[in-house]
């Protein structure tokens, strides 16, 4: 006994050891690193995450499972006490938002004392950071810029450009030693998400972007999954991750959600209480495309504020790379549903932003794991630039997309560019089709660094003669073909009954 618990002890969080997974009926051995224990009884559990594996993988073992032998114990930080030279780049997260802090602090300080113009000042930002930022004209979009700018400038390596203009860190000495609590407002996180934070940590830069994604360390608790079943309609889905959902949840086996208004509780008796009163059996939004048994609605973040939020909470369980935030109104949401007798069941969605400073025309996009390898989310993704055709522009997903996004993207930015390539005819007097990449971005509506890197990833671009030329090889088309005749659903600009809204000339969103 007291040898068992000498050997317990070795285990600590951040530890790593091989834990036996059992894939595809195979007993494998795999490294995994220890993020939280618990005891049951005379048991121990452990949460690991495999290492070089997805988070989704993450799950609680028993210490049958895992081999105490080969233990790998943490590593030590060491702080390195020499001061940092003026022209090296600090590697602290929390040094560089005080930096950023510093930096519209006196910038905010010149603009009050007028030694310099709003707008001198803001176009002194975009030379010095070289970002395309439109000038403000009233307190609030200054403010709302100023915010815009603060992220921007936080996930770029920042030191060296703020040392070049004068702004040192030898100027933030003070600032440094006591973290400002001046920083933008935060957005409100949902109720029964951790709200304790270490002191000396730097509170995160409000939500600016459409996934609501922002760069922070993420802390002990939302590595670990917090819901171990999710009933919606007629499936149980098992979460990938963690999501906010109220911690009184977390106790109970499975979380039940109606699947018309995506309201959570407790349990089966609750759902059916609230089911004989829900009166929804479509998404609470405006119907704008309808073909055969598929539809999309446009939800305003800010008019179906309850329906948003449990959406968010909703697709937080498998999405990873997103941080949810209670803030739904700068955001429209394109809810798919598929059809029968019963009503409109939720298949998927994507968000956007009403105003999106990059030409961002998805936030955050989810396929429910039900439907997903049914050819969804492709369809998602060419609804979406669907609308952006409609709004005369070219666009692109925020990034970074999740492994599984990146997948679709790529196939679908591969099956339109050749679909568009392959189509083309040479005009009268060529030999061979011309085309620049411009004009394959008007014409697919997709992004010029997309296109380019689709290209790069397929091989399709050589060098001949003093000249770009795109080879398609006879490989490249069959397996083109192929893809495409796997695609049975398309969207059909014809039953998208949508017109695109200026949201900059509006008062309120």
């Amino acid at each position: 006994m007291a040898e068992t618990e000498k050997m317990h002890l070795k285990i600590i969080e951040g530890c790593r050891l091989p834990v036996k997974r059992d894939l595809e009926g195979q007993n494998d051995w795999h490294l995994a690193e220890v993020l939280s224990m618990r005891e049951i009884g005379d048991d121990c559990m452990y949460y690991v995450h495999y290492v070089d594996f997805n988070k989704r993988l993450d799950e609680w073992v028993n210490k049958d499972r895992v081999d105490l032998s080969k233990i790998q114990l943490p590593k030590k930080e060491t702080k390195s006490l020499h001061k940092r030279s003026a022209d090296s780049r600090s590697t602290s997260p929390e040094r560089e938002v005080v930096v950023v802090y510093f930096f519209f602090q006196k910038l905010t300080w010149r603009i009050m004392n007028r030694e310099m113009s709003t707008i001198k000042a803001f176009l002194h930002v975009s030379t010095i950071f070289n970002l395309t930022i439109p000038v403000p004209t009233n307190p609030v979009q200054i403010e709302k810029q100023i915010c815009h700018l603060y992220v921007c400038l936080y996930t770029r390596g920042l030191n060296d450009i703020l040392i070049k203009n004068g702004i040192t860190l030898a100027d933030c000495q003070p600032v440094v030693k006591k973290i400002p609590n001046k920083f933008p407002r935060k957005r409100k996180l949902v109720e029964g998400a951790s709200e304790e934070t270490d002191s000396q940590e730097v509170e995160a830069a409000p939500r600016q972007t459409g996934s609501m994604t922002v760069h922070v360390n993420e802390d002990k608790v939302s590595r670990i999954k917090n819901i171990n079943c999710i009933e919606v309609g007629k499936y149980r889905l098992k979460p990938w991750y963690f999501s906010p959902y109220p911690i009184e949840l977390t106790k109970y086996p499975v979380v039940y959600l109606c699947e018309w208004c995506l309201k959570y509780v407790k349990s089966m008796t609750c759902l059916q209480r609230h089911l004989a009163k829900c009166q929804l059996r479509y998404p609470p939004g405006n119907e704008i495309y309808r073909k055969s048994s598929i539809s999309f609605f446009e939800i305003d973040g800010r008019k179906n504020k309850s329906y948003a939020q449990n959406l968010c909470l909703l697709a937080k369980c498998f999405l990873d790379h997103k941080t949810l935030y209670y803030d739904t109104d700068p955001f429209l949401f394109y809810v798919m549903t598929e059809y029968d007798s019963k009503g409109f069941h939720l298949v998927g969605y994507f968000s956007k932003e009403k105003e999106s400073t990059e030409d961002y025309n998805v936030a955050c996009i989810l396929t429910l794991p039900p439907h997903q390898r049914k050819g969804f989310g492709k369809l998602l993704i060419e609804f979406s630039y669907a609308l952006s055709r409609i709004e005369g522009k070219a666009g692109t997903p925020e990034k970074p997309l999740s492994d599984l996004g990146l997948l679709s993207y790529r196939s679908y930015w591969t099956n339109t560019i050749l679909s568009m390539i392959i189509g083309l005819k040479p005009e009268p007097g060529q030999e061979k089709p011309q085309i620049t990449i411009n004009e394959i971005c008007e014409k697919t509506c997709v992004k010029k660094e997309d296109v380019i890197s689709t290209l790069q990833h397929l091989n399709l671009i050589n060098y001949y003669k003093g000249q770009y030329i795109i080879v398609l090889s006879d490989d490249v088309i069959e397996g083109h073909k192929r893809s495409m005749s796997k695609r049975k659903m398309r969207i059909d600009i014809r039953c998208l009954h949508w017109t695109p809204k200026d949201w900059s000339k509006r008062g309120k969103w």
